[in-house]
């Protein structure tokens, strides 16, 4: 239910990116950024993308050397909403209606000594309409007007000549509605006594169309009351291809799952919703989520690291760590760091802080030397066969 508009230079107002009016042609259902929720596949999506993003540690760098060097976060990186907003709340909030309405906008009521945003208060998007007149930018917020100095916008899914991001509930509208329209029809089914086309034939006469028209007319009504309708043994009643219906509205339920997930870009097996006939086998959970950063994520996360990048000074920038989302098995991540250590790129003292170990004492590394050797490591050995070349 956002209120973003485009304005061109002349001043005229174009179509809303997401609708904002009650219904649509033809009596489907509304999809409005709320009632596009109902949809459970709409809401997973936005689940799995704004869990995932918000819960990345936000770390603060500057290269000093060619090296990148972590810096202490200013307080908006902390609590970028004030004390009462911590900052996965904020980022859950701010992906959230990224996604779904492709943008995020709040009022900057703060600022640092240097002139940098300090803090940021998030603002529904249906209460924000954003205009460009005569070349020039300004914000409406509440019925309020801002300037783009006191706004924080972000932005995604963006086309050339425009200055707000598209939204995917809009363009995934029609499929939105036809699932809701089907649940709707299947609420109505099982709790107000609506019912799928059919034939009520008198098999004793013929009935003029008056006699047809006051037999509809109390035939429904008692049906949709959930009463009873008398008659005698002269009247037939037929349902008309129920169970063929039944089975397309399931069949349109499912196809629009798939529909959503490539709208929202998340993968229907991750939000458990794997399309029926289509089946992609990864060798561990790890090449599974490499592959979810790299073909879904990654570009919303190189986005918010340079909108975030804005909030302090230059030559200072803001990375989103995506370990977390990397994690893997205890077996593989014992493997790797084994590796790492073998090939010189870690030291063990680093591998024991992955596991929150403090180094090797004096101690432990005597006993090593005492069961393994001081210096060496423990070699593969063959048995060398006695009395002889075997024949």
């Amino acid at each position: 239910m956002s209120l973003f508009r485009r304005r061109d230079y002349a001043g005229q107002t174009a179509d809303q990116l997401i609708p904002d009016r009650p219904g649509t042609a033809g009596g489907a259902a509304a999809v409005t950024n709320e009632t596009a929720l109902r949809h459970s596949a709409v809401w997973a999506c936005l689940r799995l993308r704004a869990n995932l993003i918000s819960t990345m540690p936000v770390d603060l760098y500057r290269k000093v050397d060619g090296i990148q060097v972590e810096v202490p976060k200013p307080p908006v990186l902390v609590k970028p909403g004030g004390e009462r907003v911590e900052m996965p709340e904020w980022m859950y909030s701010s992906q959230f209606d990224l996604d779904r309405a492709g943008n995020t906008v709040g009022l900057i009521t703060a600022k640092d000594g240097l002139g940098f945003p300090a803090r940021i208060e998030l603002q529904p998007t249906s209460e924000v309409t954003v205009r460009m007149r005569k070349g020039k930018l300004t914000y409406k917020i509440s019925g309020k007007v801002y300037e783009p100095e006191e706004v924080w916008h972000e932005k995604q899914y963006t086309v050339s000549g425009l200055h707000v991001g598209l939204s995917p509930v809009a363009y995934a509208a029609w499929s939105i509605s036809e699932y809701l329209s089907i649940q709707q029809f299947a609420l109505d089914w099982f709790s107000g006594g609506a019912i799928p086309s059919a034939h009520l034939k008198n098999t004793a006469k013929t009935i003029n169309p008056g006699t047809a028209e006051e037999t509809k007319r109390r035939f429904k009504a008692a049906v949709q009351g959930r009463d009873l309708f008398v008659t005698g043994n002269d009247w037939e009643y037929k349902m008309i291809q129920a169970e063929q219906a039944g089975a397309e509205w399931l069949a349109a339920k499912q196809a629009s799952i798939g529909d959503i997930a490539r709208y929202f870009d998340a993968p229907s097996d991750l939000i458990d919703a794997a399309v029926s006939g289509s089946s992609v086998t990864y060798a561990n959970m790890t090449q599974r989520n490499v592959q979810f950063l790299v073909m879904s994520l990654g570009p919303a996360v190189k986005r918010r690291e340079d909108a975030l990048s804005r909030l302090t000074s230059r030559p200072r920038f803001v990375k989103l760590n995506s370990n977390a989302l990397l994690r893997m098995d205890p077996q593989s991540q014992a493997a790797l760091l084994k590796t790492q250590i073998d090939a010189r790129m870690i030291a063990p003292s680093e591998a024991r802080a992955y596991y929150d170990r403090p180094p090797f004492t004096e101690q432990q590394i005597a006993e090593f030397d005492r069961l393994f050797g001081k210096g060496t490591q423990p070699q593969p050995t063959t048995a060398t066969p006695q009395g002889g070349t075997p024949s």
